[in-house]
């Protein structure tokens, strides 16, 4: 029995040193405008960290599509070899890996338009302070629409979860609270 009781302790620290390290983002792509031909989504991304564990949601009309695609297929808006396809007008892609992500329309014109879409994905840092995002360099003067950002500097339309200080160490004490009890 005893045995038992310590690999539930175990399992509850484990647990609970998952629950400090969460920090993930969920990103609506273009904030209010969506996936469009409309949306400025070189600025909508300008500034933004994404790391490993973000979430991407894409809403678009059932009549628009979405690729996600290779670098050259990118860069010359190849709708017709895609690594993935999308068409259900909500799309969710989890940011499993580190590196670059490449998304375009489905309509090939409108990839030539604009509706395209890279993402540099960082590596998560365990404990690290939420990023706010950066507002876009302005080298030529010109004034550049800027996503909207709630009062904590978090994009609208997205969230960071992080625990730490007081929560985390909560967290730790009731782990350790519950491991007794199993150990009793």
């Amino acid at each position: 029995m005893a045995m038992a009781n310590n690999i539930w302790v175990y399992v509850l620290v484990i647990i609970g040193g998952l629950a400090l390290s969460c920090n993930a983002a969920t990103y609506i792509v273009g904030d209010t405008s969506g996936w469009d031909i409309s949306t400025d989504l070189d600025t909508w991304s300008q500034g933004k960290r994404f790391y490993v564990g973000d979430v991407l949601v894409f809403q678009y009309s059932s009549s628009q599509s979405l690729n996600e695609v290779t670098r050259e297929n990118y860069n010359t808006c190849n709708t017709t070899k895609v690594l993935k396809a999308y068409t259900n007008g909500n799309t969710t892609v989890t940011l499993s890996q580190p590196g670059q992500r490449f998304f375009v329309s489905g309509n090939r014109l409108l990839c030539l338009g604009g509706m395209k879409m890279q993402v540099n994905v960082e590596n998560n840092q365990s404990f690290s302070p939420a990023a706010a995002p950066q507002p876009p360099p302005q080298s030529d003067g010109l004034p550049r629409p800027s996503s909207k950002t709630d009062n904590d500097g978090i994009p609208s339309g997205s969230t960071r979860h992080v625990i730490g200080g007081k929560e985390a160490l909560g967290i730790v004490l009731a782990c350790y609270v519950i491991s007794l009890a199993f150990i009793i």
